[in-house]
């Protein structure tokens, strides 16, 4: 019964995609990697939640959960704030500028092997980090929801392979085959069964923990461990108070508003407003995110009394616990479709930035746009090859989620600063973004892995705040390059007219409310 409504929904959500795509011009840049900028608020705001949420969020945030209790929310609850921040102020000025990827407007604003640097950055990041995380957490789930070693009679290591080649397979082939409308339109539909099934597995743990009542259930978590709800993070935890103003901001910042496979959604708007409610519907869908991704794993904490093996196993253990069986295998589709739409979006975003900023830039000058495509699907089917190969390697890397923010921080923080010194000065030349880029990657990998091992960790100061002073740090050193060599002429973004820059006239007032509801949020739960 599992597998036929696991196979029913997966089957179902393939062939709308299809029928949705089929008539697409996929042969042109703008058609095959921004869906012919023809993408809706509704398509946005789904792909953009289903782009963030996958298995390494949804077990390693649950699992941090289980281990810290609410403060953990900061990871969901700021991601509103940031996703305000980039409606406001970077989407109007990418869609002016027409740019497709984010490092294209870097090429314009400093030059283009500023722009190849952080292409460079970027597919490393993907292939050695993203990719295989997505897939191994991901083969993790599957395989133990299906118990795929009974079901095939192999052993556990075998069964993670086989579901590792499975899911990239099937990913690559909305991914590079099909083009971002593919993606988007598959995430749209995953998005509304993410939603239902995610809700689902707090709402049974209650009851299971209420006698049959949610809010009995609710009740007893609350009085079991008050101290758990408390959205203020100590010294220690995974997500400290203080973090909140340093590092945990620029991080947000960094992934909704310049990496290149959440915000190519938004550069795929049809026009700005568009762009914008879509952005902030997200937003709004962002501050419920606790109720899937925090909940849950403190509602593990009462169930088993702390005594799990290990936090990431807590997401798995209580589906296991408290789902009823013939629901398990629709959950299974929809996690399966969250695995599928993390891995195809971050794999067809590398696809653009291979094809349009390594191929067309260095390779082949002359390219015709259909060449372009033909090349870049070819680059993400040896991507695709490179993380399944990965994947199965990073089985020893601790804590996931965690374990994936630190590491990403060695591209995020540098990559940040040069897109923020470049919109918000005219005159900063090209060498200080080289220096800022490589620095920046430098003394964060000295700091983290080098440093921080001799001092150890309890003496170290946390890695969110090591962000923010490199992020200081690497605006000083640009800043300073800018006074001793500026640019001869000042940049000036040009209006490409490719697509309307009219605003959503209550942007400013929607983002104000969100806002404000997550400070309400804050400071209801502050202890």
């Amino acid at each position: 019964m599992a597998l036929i409504s696991f196979l029913a929904f997966t089957i179902l959500v393939a062939v709308i995609s299809w029928l949705a795509v089929r008539k697409s011009d996929e042969s042109t840049s703008d058609g095959y990697f921004l869906g012919g900028r023809s993408l809706t608020a509704g398509v946005i705001a789904g792909s953009l939640l289903l782009t963030n949420l996958s298995t390494e969020q949804i077990v390693g945030l649950n699992g941090s959960a289980y281990k810290d209790g609410l403060s953990v929310m900061a990871w969901e609850t700021l991601a509103a704030l940031s996703i305000v921040v980039t409606a406001i102020f970077l989407l109007p000025r990418y869609l002016k500028g027409g740019i497709t990827t984010v490092p294209q407007f870097l090429a314009e604003r400093f030059d283009t092997t500023t722009k190849t640097i952080t292409s460079g950055l970027f597919l490393t990041g993907y292939v050695v980090v993203l990719l295989p995380v997505i897939l191994y957490s991901g083969s993790v789930a599957i395989s133990g929801m299906f118990d795929v070693p009974t079901l095939l009679g192999v052993s556990d290591t075998t069964a993670l392979v086989i579901c590792i080649w499975g899911i990239g397979i099937i990913g690559s082939i909305y991914a590079v085959f099909g083009g971002l409308k593919a993606v988007a339109v598959s995430d749209s539909i995953n998005a509304v069964g993410l939603i239902i099934g995610g809700v689902m597995i707090p709402v049974f743990g209650l009851m299971a923990i209420g006698d049959g009542s949610v809010l009995e259930g609710l009740s007893t978590l609350v009085d079991a461990n008050p101290e758990r709800f408390d959205s203020t993070g100590e010294p220690g935890q995974e997500v400290p108070f203080a973090t909140i103003f340093t590092g945990m901001m620029l991080v947000q910042l960094f992934y909704w508003g310049t990496n290149q496979q959440i915000i190519q959604r938004g550069l795929g708007a049809k026009s700005l407003a568009e762009g914008q409610k879509g952005l902030l519907l997200a937003a709004f869908l962002k501050i419920l995110g606790p109720i899937i991704l925090v909940l849950p794993g403190m509602i593990a904490y009462y169930y088993f009394e702390g005594g799990l093996d290990s936090s990431d196993l807590a997401y798995p253990e209580l589906v296991r616990a408290v789902l009823p069986k013939p629901l398990m295998g629709f959950f299974a589709a929809v996690l399966f479709g969250a695995i599928l739409s993390s891995f195809n979006s971050v794999l067809n975003s590398s696809v653009t930035l291979f094809g349009i900023d390594i191929y067309k830039q260095h390779i082949n000058k002359e390219a015709s746009e259909s060449v372009v495509v033909k090349y870049g699907k070819i680059f993400g089917v040896c991507l695709a090859l490179a993380a399944m190969f990965i994947a199965p390697l990073i089985a020893n890397a601790g804590s996931l989620f965690s374990y994936l923010q630190e590491i990403n921080g060695i591209y995020s923080i540098p990559i940040f600063t040069i897109i923020v010194v470049g919109y918000f000065t005219k005159r900063v030349p090209a060498i200080a973004a080289k220096i800022g880029i490589v620095s920046g990657s430098i003394l964060y990998i000295i700091s983290q892995f080098v440093m921080k091992p001799y001092f150890g960790e309890e003496n170290y100061p946390h890695y969110l705040h090591v962000m923010a002073i490199l992020f200081v740090t690497n605006i000083i050193i640009m800043l300073i390059i800018g006074k001793i060599a500026p640019r001869k002429e000042p940049f000036v973004l040009e209006y490409t007219k490719k697509v309307s820059i009219e605003p959503y006239k209550y942007v400013n007032q929607v983002g104000l409310v969100i806002c404000l509801i997550v400070v309400g949020i804050y400071i209801y739960f502050a202890k």
